[in-house]
């Protein structure tokens, strides 16, 4: 019996030993029979190895360890405050942000709202306003939950987001996946038009009017967004793997189940800027909704002629939502992943150049989205321009995603991003809902903290001048000379900052400070 203990492994070590020797496919594995296989086992854990064991606190991406636990912790409800001074190497970073606090100021956030977690957020700008939409709106939150699809995540993994949405009073998008089940539980939702069409598409898979408008008329949805393209994968249609394509998924969107699922690089239902403008107001005619377009940034002539096109204001998007090319996305090809599309801040100032030269700025409320829902991202986001940040992994963060990198495969090990049952089932929606509200409202309370740092009542109103970029200690520059803005552009117009003025002060958020107390007061 000891014998035979001791001879079967033996055994199987050398069966394994016969068997690599002889397989072609793996050279290290011909050279080095059984050896090879411990190799391969720690470079299919290496991620893991890295994110626990190896990695400093800024290194990995997309999201740094320190990154992410700032998300965790804010997502449980804790103190995000951290002890002892920072651990960046601001001495050698290039690009690295510094917010300037101001000594005086006349409006600034006040002392006992200063971090209340229940603070409401909404963007200066109404939406749909500018163009007198039917059903134009004032969002309760400046930070609202990115476009991402039932199908690249799990249905629990959606509910979740979906309630977490409503519980921080902040917007969702569909993605362009369709309206599934999961994104109706409470949330108020911007749904995504994709070139696939899904969910509003006829039999020939184009896109479908009348289904679109019965849509809005039976579900919460407060906006309609034209996905043109995406930061991680721009001018190559989106791709949903065979794998993650179930019989409820190919319902939703009415393509087959048994292949991949890819949308078209290009929409059918336009060809140009008059076109696209031409079914904008159509659409918004028949529904009432703001309606705007979500794109990834590379050539200008596009958004030239979409400002040149709009200067007469009688056709016009409501909002535009530009895409980084650090966004994120559940597959693509490594080198639209890596190298194509201009970075956020680089395709965003361009863009809000683009209409700022136009006079158009107060006409259009702008989004951004990639990588914006870290803190001092946001801010400089709020600085070049921005009306309402779009976070998308930072909310699969706050529910349970870990940066495991596997999307793409269905074997998302929290369960965020797979169709596996075994493996969804591992995200409690309700208890999820939470956390991902706690994060939102840990977003949006940094966001005021760092607005009266600036001495402004709200981050709108951090302007250009207000954020610099350094290289180590060397020296910085302003966004306003890095990114060619002139004298106030990246803030919203006079009124607009009066009314976001007065709602925050009205909600107790702001108050006039002893520098300056308007007549009357």
């Amino acid at each position: 019996m000891r014998k035979w203990l001791l001879g079967a492994p033996v055994a199987a070590l050398a069966a394994v030993a016969a068997s690599d020797l002889r397989q072609t496919r793996y050279p290290i594995l011909r050279t080095f029979p059984v050896l090879g296989h411990a190799r391969m086992a720690l470079s299919s854990i290496g991620p893991e190895l890295r994110q626990y064991i190896v990695a400093g606190n800024d290194e990995e991406r997309p999201f740094t360890r320190d990154q992410r636990a700032w998300i965790q912790e804010s997502a449980e409800g804790r103190a995000t405050t951290f002890g002892f001074g920072t651990d960046n190497n601001i001495e050698f970073l290039s690009g690295y942000p510094i917010i300037k606090p101001r000594t005086f100021a006349g409006v600034t956030v006040s002392a006992h709202a200063h971090s209340a977690e229940q603070l409401q957020l909404p963007p200066a700008k109404i939406l749909g306003a500018a163009r007198g939409r039917a059903r134009a709106f004032r969002p309760e939150s400046l930070v609202s939950v990115s476009g991402m699809s039932y199908g690249a995540l799990s249905a629990p993994a959606v509910e979740a987001l979906n309630r977490g949405a409503a519980l921080a009073g902040a917007l969702q998008n569909t993605g362009e996946g369709g309206l599934s089940p999961y994104h109706q539980k409470g949330g108020d939702l911007v749904f995504q038009i994709g070139t696939a069409y899904f969910g509003v598409r006829d039999a020939d898979g184009r896109l479908d009017l009348d289904a679109l408008v019965a849509l809005t008329e039976k579900h919460p949805i407060r906006a309609i967004e034209i996905k043109l393209s995406q930061g991680a994968k721009p001018g190559l249609g989106g791709l949903l793997p065979a794998a993650k394509v179930t019989a409820e998924i190919g319902r939703i969107r009415g393509v087959p189940t048994d292949r991949e699922c890819a949308s078209p690089s290009r929409h059918t239902a336009f060809h140009d800027v008059d076109s696209m403008l031409d079914l904008v107001e159509e659409i918004a005619e028949r529904t009432g909704l703001p309606v705007g377009i979500k794109s990834a940034v590379g050539e200008l002539e596009f958004w030239e002629q979409l400002a040149s096109a709009m200067v007469s204001r009688e056709r016009g998007v409501d909002f535009v939502t530009i895409d980084g090319g650090e966004g994120g996305t559940g597959a693509a090809p490594l080198v639209f992943t890596d190298a194509v599309s201009l970075p956020f801040r680089l395709g965003f100032s361009r863009v809000y150049r683009v209409f700022a030269e136009a006079g158009l700025t107060d006409d259009v409320v702008f989004v951004g989205s990639g990588k914006l829902g870290i803190p001092e991202n946001a801010v400089v986001a709020f600085a070049l321009g921005v009306d309402i940040i779009a976070v998308g992994r930072e909310a699969m963060l706050s529910i349970g995603c870990i940066q495991a990198q596997k999307c793409h495969t269905d074997r998302c090990p929290t369960g965020v991003a797979t169709q596996n049952p075994w493996l969804a089932r591992g995200v409690d929606p309700t208890d999820k809902a939470v956390r991902c509200a706690s994060y939102l409202r840990s977003l949006r309370r940094d966001l005021v903290k760092v607005s009266g740092a600036v001495g402004v009542p709200h981050p709108s109103l951090i302007g250009p001048e207000d954020v610099e970029l350094a290289d180590g200690t060397r020296e910085s520059t302003t966004l306003a000379e890095i990114y060619g803005y002139r004298p106030g552009w990246g803030l919203p117009g006079p009124a607009d900052i009066r009314r976001i003025t007065d709602l925050m002060s009205a909600s107790g958020a702001a108050e006039h400070t002893a520098a300056y107390t308007p007549p009357g007061l």
